[in-house]
C-alpha cells in the first residue's frame, strides 16, 4: 500500500488531490446507485472483512456527501455496516497488537482501515444525530400529546443504534492502537473526530432523561479512554465549560462524567482543570445573562455530591466566588463546603489540620447566613439543616448556630423562614442532649450537680489528707548545712566580716523579731527552718534566750556553743507530738499516691463534664423554647407553605417534651376549618400522628395511651377548642377498627368509674364519648340510661361540670336527627332523661352552684331537640322552679351571708315583703330567658321544618291518589312548568307557614294566660332600678334574659330597646355591659331597622375603658359589618383608634376588621375621608404619632393608582376647610403615607394654591418634602426633573414665605408658569381627564362644598342627659333611669329584613 489516510478538516477535501501518498477519493457514488454499491460492500465484508473499508471507503464517502438527498434506509444500512467494520477491526487487532514483529505494510493497513472506518463511523453518527434532533423539534407533542408516527419510530430506532455505535467505538478504543502510529504518536485530527461526534450527541436535549442512560454511560467511558490513553485532559476541560455556558440540562451529566473519570479512570487532575476554569470567570461575566452560571451551579453541586474528598484540594479556588455578585455561584460553593463536612470532615478522627479546615468552613458558612440574598440564605440553612440530619455539626456550635436559625425566623423571605423552621425541626429531632427537652426541669439537677462539683473541687483543693514528711527525716538533710551556718554565726573569722555581720544583724531586725511567748517564737524558728532560712533562724534562737530565760526551751542557750545552739534547734523543730502536729499544718503539700490522685482527678473530669453538658442541655432547651413561642405566631400566616412547616415543627417539638410544646398543638387545631385543604391535611395529620397512633403491646395498652392522651388535651380546654377536636376525632371512631370499640370501651370504664380517675378525666371521657357518637350514633343512644344513673342521678348537685358535659354528648345525637329528612326521633316527657334533667334543674335554682347556669343551657338546649312537646315540659319547669323559690320565700329560707346579698321585693299576690337570696332569683330569671329563647329557636326551626315535612307528604299523597284525565294533567303539568320557572312553587305554602310562627311569637308567647309573661315584668324592673337591685350576678342574668325575651317579636325588642341600651352605657358592671353588646349583635341581625339608629351607641362602646368590653364590642362589630348587617359609615374610625389599643389582642382584632374590610370593594378608601376628619378633630385630642400609625395602616390598603389620585386631591381640599395647625399637619403626614405615583404627583401641583399658604409649618413642609424624595427614587429623567422643580418651589415657599416668593422680582417667571397653566387647562381632554381636572380645580366653591364628608363638624348643642344615681336610697321613680324620649334615636333608613329562619342564631 503506497497511500496513507489523513483525516480531513472537512469532508470535501477528501475530493481535492492531496500532498504525495494522500489518499483522495475517487469515485463519488450518485444516489441512485448507492443500494447496489452498499450491496457489494456488504458481500466484500462478509468475504474479506473489516480491512475491505479500503476498498469501498468511496461508497460510504458518497453516503455521507448526498446524506441530504439519499433515504434514511440507505443511512442506516451504512451505519450498520460500519459498526461491523468497527468491530471487525476491536477483534482483529489484539492479535496484530500483541505480535512482536509486524510489517510496515501490514501496520500501515491496519491503521489506514482503524482511521477510514473511525473518520466514516463518527461524521455519519453525527449527520444522523442532527437529523434525528430536527424530527423530535418538527414531531413534538402538542396540545393533544400525539407525536407524528414515522418520527417517533425513526428517533426511537436511532436511540438503539446510537449505543451500538458509541459501544463499538469503546470497544476498538481500548486496545493500546497507539503503537500502529509512528513513536504512538496518534494524531490530533482522530481524537477529533471521535472526540467532536461525542460532543454533538451530548448537545442533544433529551440526553439527561432517564431513556438515555446507556448512551449516556458509553460517552462517558469512551471520552474517559480519551483522556487517559490519547492526551485530551486539557481539551476536555476546556469542552466541559463551553457545553455548560451553552447547554444547561448538560450540568448533571458532566458532574457524573468527572467523578467516573477522576475515580475510575485514575484522572483526577480533570478536576482540577475544570474548576480552575470556572474558578478564572470573573465576577462581572457570571452576574450576565447567559453566561451558564446556572449549570455552573448545578454542575459544582452535583460534583461535590458524588466525590468530596477530591473537592478539598480546588475548594479555594471556589471560595473566591464567595464575594462575588452572582448569587448563584455563592448558593454553589456553599453546598460544596455542606457536601464536604458532610461526607469528609466529620467524626472524631480528624487530625488538627482537618479540624482547622471545618471550622474555617463552619465560619464561612455562618457568615452567609446573613447573606444579602434570600435565595443564598435560605441555601445555607438546608445546608445546615443536611449537616444536622447527618450529625456531622460540632457539639460546640450547636449553640451558635441554633440561635442563628432562631433568628433567621425573623427573615423577610419565605423560603428562608422555612428552611429555618426545618434547621430547628431538625435539630431537636437530632439533638444529642435529651429526648426530653424542658429548661423548668433541667434547672433542678443542674443546681444539684453544680453544687456537687463545687464540693469535689474544695474537697481537692483543701480538705484532701496529704502525706506528711517526718520531722526528723527533715532535719537528718538540713542538719550538715545548719550546722555550718551555726559555726558562721558564731566564729566570724576576721573584723570585717565581722562588720558585715552587725550590718546584716542591722537588716534583719525586722524580720528576726521575737514573738509575744516562747511557744510562738519556737514556732517562727520551725518555720524559717522549713524554707531554708538557717540564718535568720539562728539568729532568731540567739535572741529567744535573752527575751525568755526561763523558757525550757531556750534553758539550754545559758552557755550559746554550737552545740547547744544545735541541741536547742533540734529539739524547736522535731517538737513533742503536739508541736508536731501544729507545724505540720505550715508544711507545703506533698503528692498523694499516683493511683488515688488519677481517680479523684477522673472524678472530678466526669463531674465538670456532667455540669458542662446539663448547661449545654439548658442553653438548648431555652433557646427551643424560644423559637417555640416565634412559630407558633406563624400558624395563622398567609402563606401555605410556611403554615405547614410550623405545623410539623409543633409536632417535632412535642413529641420530644419541650416546655410549652402543647400551646403550638391546641393553637393549630382551630385551622381543621381552614379553606385551604393542604392546611387542613396537615393539621388532621399531625394529630393523626401525636393522639392517634399509641404505642403499646396490646390493642389495650394502645387504647389507654390514646384515651390518656386525648383527656391531657382536652382539660381545661375551651368549647372551640372541643369542637375542633370532633372533626379531627370522629373520623378515627369511624374507622370500625379493633382499637376502635376498644377505645369506647376504655371511655365507658371511666366515665362510670370502673376505673379510678379524676373528676377531669370523666369529663373528658363522656366528652370523648360524644364524638364517637358523631360517627355512630348507637354508642350513646343505647346507653342513656347509665348515663342518666352516672351522672344525672342523685349526685348531680355535687358535680354540675359533669353533668353540663353529658348533656352535651346526649345532645350529639341530634345532630342525625336534624339531618336526617324523615320523621323527627323525640323521646317521650317521661323518659328518665327528662326526669332527671327538670328535677337537677329545678333543684338548682335553689342552690348556689357557680357551675348550674352552664349546666342549665346546655340542657334546656337538649330538652327542645330532643322531648316531645318540649314547651310543656319547660312550662312544668319553670312552674316548679319558682314554687321552689317561693316556697324557700315563704318558709324564711337562709339569709346571705353577705349582707349585700338581699333585697327588698314585693309579691303582686302578697302585702308582706319577703326577703329573697339574689342568686336564687338570678338564676331562676336565666332559666325563664333560656327558655324563651329556645322556645322562638323551636318555633321557627323545629316546627316550621316539620310543618314542611307534612305538607310535602301530603303533597306527594295527593298526587299519588287523584288520577286526573290526560287533558288535565297536561293543564296541571304545564302550570306547573310555568310555576317552577318564575320561582312560586310552595311559595305560598311557605309564606303562610311563615306569617303562622310569627303571629305565635307576636300574640301568644307573650300573652297574658302564658307563663313566659309573668317573668317580663320583672326582668324590666330589675334592669331599670340599678340602684335597688345592685347585685351582679342579678343583674347580669336579668340583662341576658331580657335580650332573650327580646327576641321573640318586634314589638317586644320595640318596648325594650331605649332600656336595653341604657343598661349598656350606665351599668358599672363591665360583664353586664359586654353581655349587652353580644344580645344587641344578636337582635341587630334580628331586627335590623329597629336597632339601625342606635348604630353609634354601640360604636361607642370601642372607647370603654374595660379592655374586655372593648375587645367584645370590636367582636360583634366585626360579625356585623363582615356580614352586611350594619352599614358602614364614619363610625369606624372608633375602630381605627383601636389600633393603637394598649391591650395586643384588642389590637390584633382591629387589625383583622381592616384585613377584612380590605377585601371588600374600595370599602376603606370611601372611608378614609371620614375617618381622617375624624382623628384629626382637635376636640379628640389624638396625639401626632397615634394618628401617624393609624394612617400607616390603613393608607397600606390603597394600592390602586386611581384611588391615590383621588385621595390627593380629596385631601388637598381638604386644607382650605382645616382651621388648626394641628389638622394641616395631619393632612400633610396623609399626603406623604400615601404610595404617590406620577398621576398622583400631577394632581399635588395642580392644588398648590390649597396647601401652598401652610408651607411656612415645618408640620406641613417635611410630610411634603419626603413625598419628592419618594419620588425620586428610581424616576425617569423627565419626571425627575419635575420633582425637583416642585421641591425648590416648596423650599423656597417655606423659607421665605408665599407672599415673598410671588413678589414682584417674579411675577415675570409667575406670569410664564400661569400662561403655561392656562395653555394646560385650555387643551381638550378626553372625558375621563376632564371630569378629574374639573374635579382638581381649586374654586371655592367645590373645594367648600364639593365634598361633605371632608366638611369639618361643627360642634352641636345636645341636649343634657338627665343624671340618674345608682343608689338603694332614691324615692323617685325606677323609670327615670332609662334614656329620655328626646335621647332615642329615631328611624332614618330602613333595612331590608331577611328571612327569620335565617336570622336567629343556634
Amino acid at each position: 500500500m503506497s497511500w496513507d489516510f489523513f483525516l480531513p478538516v472537512c469532508t470535501g477535501d477528501l475530493v481535492k488531490s492531496g500532498g504525495i501518498n494522500q489518499y483522495v477519493v475517487q469515485d463519488v457514488v450518485s444516489p441512485k446507485q448507492l443500494p447496489a454499491s452498499l450491496s457489494r460492500f456488504k458481500a466484500a465484508l462478509r468475504s474479506q472483512g473489516p480491512l475491505c473499508i479500503l476498498e469501498h471507503f468511496d461508497t460510504c464517502y458518497s453516503v455521507l456527501q448526498h446524506c441530504n438527498s439519499v433515504e434514511l434506509g440507505v443511512k442506516e444500512d451504512t451505519l450498520e455496516l460500519l459498526v461491523q467494520v468497527v468491530n471487525g477491526l476491536a477483534a482483529t487487532l489484539p492479535a496484530l497488537l500483541m505480535a512482536t514483529s509486524v510489517s510496515a505494510a501490514e501496520r500501515k493497513e491496519k491503521l489506514n482501515a482503524v482511521k477510514m472506518s473511525v473518520f466514516l463511523i463518527c461524521k455519519l453518527t453525527e449527520t444522523l444525530e442532527v437529523f434525528s434532533c430536527r424530527q423530535s423539534i418538527v414531531t413534538a407533542p402538542g396540545k393533544g400529546g400525539k407525536k407524528g408516527k414515522a418520527g417517533g419510530e425513526g428517533l426511537m430506532q436511532w436511540d438503539t443504534e446510537r449505543e451500538k455505535v458509541l459501544q463499538a467505538l469503546v470497544q476498538l478504543l481500548q486496545l493500546d492502537i497507539r503503537s500502529l502510529w509512528n513513536l504512538s504518536l496518534v494524531e490530533e485530527e482522530f481524537i477529533s473526530c471521535v472526540t467532536c461526534c461525542c460532543y454533538k450527541v451530548l448537545e442533544n436535549p433529551t440526553i439527561s432523561h432517564v431513556k438515555s442512560k446507556p448512551t449516556r454511560d458509553c460517552i462517558i467511558h469512551l471520552l474517559g479512554v480519551l483522556i487517559k490513553k490519547y492526551n485530551h485532559l486539557i481539551g476536555a476541560s476546556v469542552k466541559v465549560i463551553q457545553l455548560l455556558q451553552h447547554f444547561e440540562q448538560l450540568s448533571s451529566v458532566f458532574a457524573q462524567a468527572v467523578s467516573v473519570w477522576s475515580t475510575e479512570y485514575g484522572v483526577r487532575s480533570i478536576i482540577g482543570e475544570v474548576i480552575r476554569e470556572i474558578g478564572q470567570k470573573s465576577s462581572e461575566e457570571l452576574a450576565r445573562e447567559g453566561s451558564g452560571v446556572k449549570a455552573f451551579s448545578t454542575f459544582l453541586s452535583e460534583l461535590s455530591g458524588l466525590v468530596p474528598e477530591l473537592m478539598i484540594p480546588n475548594i479555594s479556588v471556589l471560595i473566591t466566588h464567595l464575594e462575588g455578585e452572582s448569587h448563584t455561584m455563592r448558593v454553589a460553593v456553599c453546598e460544596v463546603l455542606g457536601d464536604i463536612l458532610v461526607r469528609v470532615l466529620c467524626g472524631d478522627g480528624l487530625d488538627e489540620s482537618g479540624k482547622a479546615d471545618r471550622d474555617r468552613f463552619f465560619d464561612t458558612l455562618q457568615e452567609h447566613l446573613h447573606d444579602t440574598h434570600s435565595h443564598v440564605r435560605a441555601r445555607v440553612l438546608q445546608v445546615y439543616t443536611r449537616i444536622v440530619n447527618s450529625k456531622a455539626l460540632p457539639l460546640c456550635k450547636y449553640s451558635e448556630v441554633m440561635e442563628l436559625a432562631v433568628g433567621r425566623l425573623m427573615d423577610k423571605s419565605i423560603n428562608a423562614v422555612k428552611s429555618a423552621i426545618q434547621l430547628l425541626a431538625a435539630f431537636i429531632a437530632h439533638n444529642p442532649y435529651s429526648c426530653k427537652l424542658s429548661s423548668a426541669d433541667l434547672k433542678i439537677p443542674l443546681e444539684k450537680e453544680t453544687v456537687k462539683l463545687r464540693a469535689m473541687k474544695e474537697k481537692l483543693e483543701g480538705k484532701a489528707p496529704v502525706a506528711v514528711i517526718k520531722a526528723s527525716e527533715l532535719w537528718a538533710a538540713m542538719e550538715p548545712e545548719l550546722l555550718i551556718t551555726v559555726g558562721t554565726e558564731l566564729e566570724p573569722s576576721s573584723d570585717t566580716e565581722k562588720d558585715q555581720q552587725e550590718d546584716e544583724n542591722d537588716q534583719d531586725v525586722e524580720e528576726e523579731k521575737v514573738a509575744e511567748d516562747d511557744r510562738s517564737t519556737a514556732v517562727m524558728i520551725a518555720q524559717y527552718l522549713r524554707v531554708n532560712k538557717y540564718r535568720n533562724a539562728v539568729r532568731l534562737c540567739i535572741k529567744a534566750h535573752s527575751c525568755f530565760p526561763e523558757s525550757e526551751r531556750f534553758a539550754s542557750l545559758s552557755t550559746v556553743t554550737p552545740e547547744t545552739l544545735m541541741e536547742t534547734l533540734a529539739l524547736i523543730f522535731k517538737g513533742s507530738d503536739e508541736d508536731a502536729a501544729e507545724l505540720s499544718q505550715n508544711l507545703p503539700p506533698t503528692p498523694q499516691k499516683e493511683g488515688e490522685k488519677e481517680g479523684e482527678d477522673g472524678e472530678l473530669k466526669k463531674q465538670e463534664m456532667l455540669v458542662q453538658y446539663l448547661k449545654d442541655t439548658e442553653t438548648f432547651a431555652l433557646q427551643v423554647e424560644r423559637a417555640i413561642s416565634v412559630i407558633n405566631t406563624m400558624l395563622y400566616m398567609k402563606t401555605t407553605s410556611v403554615v405547614q412547616e410550623a405545623v410539623q415543627f409543633c409536632v417535632t417539638v412535642c413529641e420530644f417534651s419541650v416546655a410549652n410544646s402543647v400551646s403550638g398543638v391546641r393553637k393549630m387545631l382551630p385551622l381543621v376549618w381552614s379553606t385551604d385543604t393542604a392546611i387542613k391535611d396537615a393539621v388532621v395529620q399531625a394529630y393523626r400522628r401525636l393522639y392517634l397512633n399509641p404505642q403499646g403491646d396490646n390493642i389495650r395498652m394502645k387504647a389507654h395511651t390514646l384515651v390518656d392522651s386525648l383527656s391531657e388535651l382536652m382539660v381545661d380546654a375551651s368549647l372551640g377548642t372541643i369542637q375542633c377536636l370532633e372533626e379531627i376525632v370522629q373520623e378515627f371512631f369511624g374507622g370500625g377498627s379493633n382499637l376502635q370499640s376498644t377505645v369506647v370501651q376504655v371511655l365507658w370504664e371511666r366515665f362510670t368509674g370502673k376505673r379510678e380517675t379524676s373528676g377531669l378525666n370523666r369529663r373528658a371521657a363522656v366528652l370523648l364519648l360524644g364524638m364517637a357518637t358523631r360517627a355512630e350514633r348507637e354508642v350513646v343512644l343505647s346507653n342513656l340510661d347509665t348515663l342518666c344513673s352516672v351522672a344525672l342521678g342523685e349526685k348531680v348537685t355535687e358535680d354540675f361540670l359533669l353533668a353540663r358535659d353529658t348533656v352535651i354528648t346526649i345532645c350529639s345525637i341530634t345532630d342525625h336527627i336534624r339531618q336526617s329528612k324523615g320523621a323527627p326521633f323525640r323521646l317521650p316527657q317521661d323518659h328518665q332523661l327528662f326526669t332527671c334533667l327538670t328535677q337537677a334543674l329545678a333543684e338548682g335554682v335553689v342552690m348556689e352552684d357557680p357551675y348550674w347556669q352552664g349546666f342549665m343551657e346546655q340542657a334546656v338546649r337538649l330538652i327542645y331537640f330532643l322531648a316531645e312537646s318540649p314547651d310543656q315540659l319547660c312550662s312544668r319547669l319553670v312552674q316548679r322552679s319558682a314554687r321552689l323559690l317561693l316556697d324557700q320565700i315563704a318558709e324564711g329560707g337562709e339569709v346571705n351571708k353577705d349582707s349585700g346579698q338581699t333585697l327588698d321585693g314585693s309579691q303582686e299576690s302578697s302585702e308582706q315583703c319577703e326577703q329573697v337570696n339574689c342568686v336564687c332569683l338570678a338564676q331562676l330569671l336565666a332559666l325563664t330567658g333560656c327558655v324563651a329563647f329556645w322556645q322562638v329557636s323551636h318555633l321557627e326551626r323545629s316546627v316550621s321544618a316539620e310543618l314542611r315535612r307534612r305538607r310535602g307528604e301530603t303533597e306527594e299523597r295527593e298526587e299519588k291518589e287523584k288520577v286526573p284525565s290526560s287533558k288535565a294533567k297536561q293543564q296541571s303539568a304545564n302550570e306547573s312548568a310555568m310555576e317552577e320557572e318564575l320561582g312560586l312553587m310552595g311559595a305560598s305554602a311557605e309564606d303562610t307557614e311563615a306569617e303562622l310562627i310569627r303571629k305565635i311569637c307576636e300574640t301568644e308567647l307573650l300573652a297574658d294566660e302564658n307563663l313566659l309573661c309573668a317573668f317580663l315584668p320583672l326582668l324590666v324592673k330589675v334592669c331599670s332600678s340599678p340602684g335597688r337591685y345592685s347585685h351582679p350576678q342579678l343583674t347580669t342574668a336579668a340583662c341576658l334574659a331580657l335580650s332573650q325575651y327580646m327576641m321573640i317579636s318586634p314589638s317586644v325588642c320595640q318596648e325594650n330597646i331605649r332600656l336595653i341600651f341604657t343598661v349598656l352605657e350606665r351599668s358599672t358592671l363591665p360583664v353586664v355591659r359586654a353581655n349587652a353588646l353580644i344580645a344587641l349583635g344578636d337582635l341587630t341581625v334580628r331586627f335590623p331597622n329597629i336597632l339601625e339608629p342606635w348604630t353609634q351607641n354601640l360604636y361607642a362602646r370601642l372607647s370603654d375603658e374595660v379592655p374586655s368590653v372593648r375587645q367584645t364590642a370590636v367582636t360583634v362589630l366585626t360579625q356585623l359589618v363582615l356580614k352586611d348587617v350594619l352599614k358602614v359609615k364614619g363610625q369606624v374610625s372608633e375602630v381605627a383608634v383601636l389600633l393603637i389599643d394598649p391591650e395586643s389582642h384588642i389590637t390584633s382584632l382591629a387589625l383583622n376588621f381592616f384585613n377584612e374590610l380590605a377585601t371588600k370593594d374600595n370599602a376603606i378608601y370611601n372611608l378614609l375621608p371620614d375617618i381622617i376628619s375624624r382623628l384629626s378633630d382637635p376636640e379628640r385630642g389624638m396625639s401626632s404619632e397615634d394618628f401617624n400609625t393609624i394612617m400607616k395602616q390603613l393608607f397600606s390598603y390603597i394600592t390602586k393608582e386611581r384611588q391615590t389620585e383621588s385621595l390627593v386631591e380629596k385631601l388637598c381640599q381638604r386644607f382650605r376647610t382645616a382651621k388648626t395647625e394641628r389638622q394641616w399637619c395631619d393632612l400633610a403626614t396623609s399626603l406623604s403615607l400615601l404610595s404617590m405615583c406620577e398621576r398622583g404627583f400631577k394632581r399635588l401641583q395642580e392644588c398648590w394654591e390649597c396647601y401652598s399658604d401652610k408651607l411656612t409649618e415645618p408640620g406641613v413642609y417635611q410630610p411634603l418634602l419626603s413625598i419628592t424624595a419618594k419620588l425620586r427614587r428610581g424616576a425617569k429623567a423627565l419626571f425627575k426633573a419635575q420633582v425637583d422643580e416642585f421641591e425648590k418651589r416648596l423650599t423656597a415657599v417655606h423659607t421665605r414665605g408665599l407672599e415673598n416668593v410671588e413678589s414682584p422680582e417674579m411675577d415675570e417667571e409667575n406670569q410664564k408658569q400661569g400662561s403655561s397653566e392656562k395653555t394646560v387647562s385650555r387643551t381638550p381632554l378626553p372625558t375621563r381627564g376632564r371630569t378629574r381636572s374639573k374635579r382638581g380645580q381649586a374654586k371655592p366653591s367645590s373645594s367648600t362644598y364639593g365634598d361633605e364628608s371632608f366638611v369639618t363638624p361643627q360642634k352641636s348643642r345636645k341636649s343634657k342627659k338627665p343624671v340618674i344615681t345608682f343608689s338603694s336610697d332614691e324615692e323617685e321613680d325606677e323609670e327615670d333611669a332609662v334614656m329620655a324620649e328626646s335621647e332615642t334615636p329615631k328611624v332614618t333608613t330602613p333595612i331590608a329584613r331577611t328571612s327569620r329562619r335565617a336570622r336567629l342564631r343556634n
